[in-house]
């Protein structure tokens, strides 16, 4: 009887269905210069304009780190969250210290895979997962100069494998 506007008839997304993640920022250099080990989701504490530039793709995770202080609060530092274009005098500072949201017990793994020798915190991705801010961050060790030739010359090499393999496909 009644027709119902076509905004409001639209299904919602199911509940068993898979979360939807935008991703913000990627640190494609982390992975060339660190063997990653252990890969942990944290939870960003963020203020409005900072959100509002994330929405806006506008972040940098290249030079960022994480801290664990002694009161076992784990920090994302170094990250770079550019001033949002029509924030006014509540603008945020692009590069604060931000606090991570983890359980307790992943955080005491943290702080002692940390403390370990050669061993750095690092983060890898910063994405919205249904809306909230997340950062995967990772218990990383950095690599050195031989590894790193020979990661590119292993990559360089699977990629001839396939090239030549796909034209022998053709052929």
């Amino acid at each position: 009887m009644y027709n119902v506007p076509a905004a409001q008839s639209s299904k919602p997304r199911a509940k068993d269905s898979a979360p939807r993640r935008e991703l913000i920022a990627n640190n494609k250099k982390a992975r060339h210069d660190y063997l990653i080990e252990d890969v942990y989701e944290a939870g960003l504490v963020l203020s409005g304009t900072e959100v509002k530039a994330l929405r806006a793709g506008r972040a940098s995770l290249i030079d960022g780190w994480v801290s664990i202080d002694h009161n076992q609060e784990a920090w994302l530092e170094g990250a770079h969250i550019s001033e949002y274009s029509h924030g006014t005098w509540t603008n945020h500072a692009p590069r604060r210290k931000r606090k991570l949201l983890l359980h307790r017990q992943e955080l005491i793994r943290l702080a002692d895979r940390s403390t370990d020798k050669g061993y750095t915190i690092i983060p890898l991705q910063l994405y919205f997962l249904d809306g909230r801010a997340k950062v995967e961050i990772a218990v990383a060790r950095g690599k050195r100069e031989f590894d790193k030739r020979q990661a590119l010359r292993e990559r360089q090499d699977n990629l001839e494998a396939h090239r030549a393999m796909r034209h022998r496909q053709h052929m």
